[in-house]
């Protein structure tokens, strides 16, 4: 065992108890993987996280209902997105989802997800916020934070379940834990306004009415919480509005 391997251990584990029994036997091979996998997390390269996010939107494309390229929104949803396969050096691949559901979502590797419900009720232009909006997360890296704090939790738990404790069951989740603690935890209000600032910058850019920011917002504003999973995720969305209105 290298030594930054066991000093790492020995931190993580100085104020754990070990029981010489079968059911809480320590497991060295388990505890280093996680010790490693703690490191990793901190130095998690761009490559790395580009087979991290494919796997999770490769996931949630199979648990979701993708619309055609021959379906009203999938022919909507190609029609606002052209022109964008790449924005800023992203490379960005945005489709819709079938489902009544008020949300969308980013990643890191530049996955974009719409979900209809939202469709249903934004204009064009707003939904082009949206995309602007999710852009914005990637660009600021804030999907690549998440992913980093995610892994050392994921890591954390594992070394806990290699000492016998009771975190077995969550260390070896499948990938819908980690979708959730990176796509689905609720931003800070610093970032969201981060967000929105870039969308503005990218509404700018592609000519498109800035106005449609503020609508997108204070139609999320009069939805309300219970019937925008979006709002979940993206808070505050009448002061956000303001804050977008004063600097048009």
């Amino acid at each position: 065992m290298k030594r930054r391997d066991f000093v790492l251990l020995a931190t993580m584990f100085s104020g754990v108890s070990f029981v010489n029994s079968a059911s809480a036997q320590f497991n060295w091979g388990r505890a280093l993987e996680a010790g490693r996998n703690i490191l990793q997390s901190e130095t998690i390269s761009d490559s790395d996280l580009r087979v991290y996010f494919d796997r999770l939107a490769a996931n949630s494309d199979r648990q979701n209902q993708l619309a055609s390229s021959f379906s009203p929104y999938g022919q909507r949803i190609a029609k606002l997105s052209e022109g964008l396969s790449s924005y800023d050096g992203l490379t960005l691949n945005i489709r819709a989802y079938i489902s009544s559901e008020v949300n969308a979502f980013a990643m890191a590797n530049g996955v974009i997800r719409i979900y209809s419900g939202l469709m249903d009720r934004f204009s064009d232009d707003e939904i082009r916020y949206v995309i602007g909006h999710e852009i914005g997360h990637v660009q600021a890296g804030h999907t690549k934070a998440r992913i980093q704090t995610a892994l050392r939790t994921s890591a954390l738990r594992n070394a806990v379940a290699s000492a016998g404790g009771t975190a077995g069951d969550v260390a070896d989740s499948a990938l819908g834990s980690l979708f959730e603690q990176v796509v689905h935890a609720k931003h800070s209000q610093a970032n969201e306004n981060e967000a929105d600032d870039r969308a503005l910058n990218f509404m700018r850019e592609k000519q498109y009415p800035l106005q449609a920011c503020v609508t997108a917002l204070e139609k999320l504003d009069g939805l309300g919480g219970n019937n925008a999973s979006w709002l979940s995720t993206h808070p505050s969305p009448r002061e956000r509005a303001d804050r977008i209105r004063a600097q048009i």
